[in-house]
């Protein structure tokens, strides 16, 4: 008697060997809802052996300091230094030696649904995660290069047990632990892609509540960056304290209030 396509179903699920006497025994089967249930397991093994060969590539950082005795790495990486309002939010992330996060990547390639879920995954098993942030006011302060070092030192210094090394994307920070500066490091190490991923939605989240708070300037649709939605909103309905003074557009409207332009 032949199987029902819900039990082949079920059963390819636990199958991991093509070879294996009961898939080939599957693969005999002529009907066409079974080839299709075959032809979607090896689409998912390629994938599968995608996912490992990436992390596997974005993994050789943290593979040679661990082969250097290096035991707690930690990523870091920031969020929101193009954006007119909000704050900058840097993360820091120490992974586990061992452990394997399939999809993991630069937090801009992934989709918002497919970040929630590896945030998720990635505060679940993490040794430690901390967050940094440097507000409009700091920003305005200092300018957005200073302020992005204070928030990612903040981050670090969050961490338990602190790191005894720091790969950091596309940045040097001030700090005694020895550190490596990576270009593009959120695509380049899975360390500072989790902290990236971190960031973001942390960042994210933050300024979907500041829409509610300041319903008219849209901040969970354009998150703070100067789309002409946010720019007509600054014009019409003036600043918030949470607003870059010091950034261009924000400073023109605000010497277009002064001069009684707007």
């Amino acid at each position: 008697m032949k199987r029902t396509i819900k039990e082949i179903e079920s059963l390819l699920q636990t199958l991991t060997d093509e070879h294996h006497p009961l898939f080939q025994e599957l693969c005999h089967d002529e009907r066409k809802s079974v080839q299709k249930l075959i032809a979607r397991w090896y689409k998912q093994k390629e994938s599968a052996a995608q996912a490992k060969q990436q992390w596997d590539q974005m993994s050789r950082h943290e593979q040679q300091l661990y082969n250097n005795g290096v035991h707690y790495i930690a990523g870091v990486d920031e969020v929101g230094r193009g954006p007119l309002a909000g704050p900058v939010v840097a993360a820091a992330v120490i992974l586990p030696k061992d452990v394997y996060i399939p999809g993991l990547n630069d937090s801009k390639k992934l989709s918002e649904a497919k970040r929630e879920r590896l945030f998720d995954t990635i505060q679940s098993c993490a040794v430690s995660i901390g967050i940094g942030v440097a507000t409009a006011a700091e920003i305005d302060e200092v300018n957005i290069y200073e302020a992005t070092k204070i928030a990612m030192i903040r981050a670090i210094q969050q961490l338990t047990p602190q790191p005894d090394y720091v790969l950091i994307d596309a940045m040097k920070l001030p700090i005694d632990i020895p550190q490596q500066s990576l270009i593009k490091g959120d695509a380049n190490s899975v360390s500072i892609a989790a902290s990236s991923i971190i960031a973001k939605v942390t960042r994210d989240r933050f300024m979907k509540r500041l829409g509610m708070q300041y319903p008219q300037y849209g901040f969970e649709k354009h998150m703070g960056y100067g789309t002409e939605y946010h720019l007509q909103a600054i014009r019409t309905y003036g600043i918030t304290n949470e607003h870059r003074r010091s950034f261009a557009p924000v400073k023109e409207v605000l010497q277009q209030k002064r001069e009684g332009e707007i």
